[in-house]
Protein backbone atom coordinates (compact mmCIF):
# COMPACT_ATOMS: atom_id res chain seq x y z
CA UNK A 1 0.00 0.00 0.00
CA UNK A 2 1.05 3.35 -0.98
CA UNK A 3 0.83 6.81 0.98
CA UNK A 4 0.78 9.64 -1.64
CA UNK A 5 2.72 12.19 0.54
CA UNK A 6 3.61 15.06 -2.30
CA UNK A 7 6.60 14.83 -4.37
CA UNK A 8 9.56 15.16 -1.59
CA UNK A 9 8.33 11.82 0.44
CA UNK A 10 6.66 8.36 0.22
CA UNK A 11 6.00 5.78 1.80
CA UNK A 12 5.11 2.12 1.01
CA UNK A 13 3.72 -0.67 3.80
CA UNK A 14 4.03 -4.33 2.48
CA UNK A 15 3.01 -7.35 4.75
CA UNK A 16 5.43 -9.94 4.54
CA UNK A 17 5.61 -13.38 6.46
CA UNK A 18 6.81 -11.69 9.93
CA UNK A 19 7.19 -8.35 9.69
CA UNK A 20 5.55 -5.22 8.21
CA UNK A 21 8.18 -3.82 5.39
CA UNK A 22 7.57 0.29 5.58
CA UNK A 23 9.55 2.04 2.97
CA UNK A 24 10.74 5.16 2.93
CA UNK A 25 11.77 7.47 -0.19
CA UNK A 26 12.52 10.99 -0.56
CA UNK A 27 12.85 13.78 2.02
CA UNK A 28 11.76 12.96 5.76
CA UNK A 29 11.42 16.25 7.39
CA UNK A 30 8.70 18.30 9.34
CA UNK A 31 6.62 19.25 6.46
CA UNK A 32 6.09 15.32 5.07
CA UNK A 33 6.42 13.66 8.71
CA UNK A 34 2.30 13.20 8.90
CA UNK A 35 2.45 10.24 6.26
CA UNK A 36 5.07 7.98 8.56
CA UNK A 37 3.17 9.09 12.00
CA UNK A 38 0.26 7.11 10.13
CA UNK A 39 1.93 4.39 8.56
CA UNK A 40 3.41 3.93 12.13
CA UNK A 41 0.38 3.78 13.91
CA UNK A 42 -1.45 1.71 12.16
CA UNK A 43 -0.10 -1.57 13.31
CA UNK A 44 -0.77 -0.63 17.37
CA UNK A 45 -4.18 0.04 15.98
CA UNK A 46 -5.12 -3.58 15.38
CA UNK A 47 -3.54 -4.54 18.09
CA UNK A 48 0.51 -4.31 18.34
CA UNK A 49 2.82 -6.75 18.71
CA UNK A 50 4.01 -6.12 15.03
CA UNK A 51 8.01 -6.35 13.83
CA UNK A 52 7.83 -3.09 11.67
CA UNK A 53 11.16 -2.68 9.12
CA UNK A 54 11.76 0.58 8.12
CA UNK A 55 13.33 0.20 4.86
CA UNK A 56 15.31 3.61 4.82
CA UNK A 57 17.26 2.35 1.51
CA UNK A 58 15.94 4.98 -0.40
CA UNK A 59 15.43 8.31 1.87
CA UNK A 60 17.65 10.97 0.45
CA UNK A 61 17.46 13.31 3.71
CA UNK A 62 15.81 12.67 7.79
CA UNK A 63 15.95 15.89 9.66
CA UNK A 64 15.57 16.00 13.23
CA UNK A 65 11.43 15.24 13.00
CA UNK A 66 11.96 12.55 11.44
CA UNK A 67 14.05 11.02 13.91
CA UNK A 68 11.92 11.90 16.72
CA UNK A 69 8.82 9.99 14.58
CA UNK A 70 11.10 7.26 14.72
CA UNK A 71 12.38 7.30 18.04
CA UNK A 72 8.17 7.28 19.01
CA UNK A 73 7.00 4.58 16.65
CA UNK A 74 9.84 2.58 18.18
CA UNK A 75 8.91 3.33 21.92
CA UNK A 76 5.24 2.42 21.04
CA UNK A 77 5.86 -0.48 19.04
CA UNK A 78 8.19 -1.69 21.74
CA UNK A 79 5.66 -0.85 24.61
CA UNK A 80 2.72 -3.32 22.34
CA UNK A 81 5.18 -6.30 22.32
CA UNK A 82 6.72 -5.58 18.85
CA UNK A 83 9.73 -3.92 17.57
CA UNK A 84 10.98 -1.49 15.00
CA UNK A 85 14.23 -2.07 13.08
CA UNK A 86 15.83 -0.54 10.48
CA UNK A 87 17.13 -1.24 7.21
CA UNK A 88 19.33 0.10 4.29
CA UNK A 89 20.78 2.87 5.86
CA UNK A 90 22.66 5.24 3.90
CA UNK A 91 25.77 7.37 5.38
CA UNK A 92 23.93 10.76 5.37
CA UNK A 93 21.00 9.15 6.95
CA UNK A 94 23.27 6.93 9.24
CA UNK A 95 25.52 10.15 9.82
CA UNK A 96 22.87 11.71 12.20
CA UNK A 97 21.62 8.63 13.83
CA UNK A 98 25.44 8.47 15.10
CA UNK A 99 25.68 12.36 16.04
CA UNK A 100 22.88 12.17 18.18
CA UNK A 101 23.39 8.40 19.69
CA UNK A 102 20.06 6.91 18.41
CA UNK A 103 22.29 4.30 16.49
CA UNK A 104 22.28 2.65 19.98
CA UNK A 105 18.47 2.54 20.02
CA UNK A 106 17.75 0.71 16.95
CA UNK A 107 18.70 -3.05 15.49
CA UNK A 108 20.42 -2.27 11.82
CA UNK A 109 19.94 -4.54 8.63
CA UNK A 110 21.92 -4.08 5.50
CA UNK A 111 18.50 -4.87 3.46
CA UNK A 112 14.87 -6.54 3.98
CA UNK A 113 15.97 -10.14 3.26
CA UNK A 114 18.77 -9.90 5.98
CA UNK A 115 16.49 -8.63 8.41
CA UNK A 116 14.15 -11.22 7.79
CA UNK A 117 16.49 -14.04 8.19
CA UNK A 118 18.50 -12.36 11.03
CA UNK A 119 18.97 -14.30 13.87
CA UNK A 120 16.66 -14.39 16.72
CA UNK A 121 13.36 -13.96 14.64
CA UNK A 122 11.43 -16.14 13.34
Amino acid sequence: MATPSGDRFGVEVESLPGATVVTLSGELDHDTAQPLREALGAPLEAGGGERLLVDLSRLDFCDSTGLNVLLHGRLAVNASGGSLELVGVHPPVERMFHITGADRLFRFHSDVEAALTAPGHP
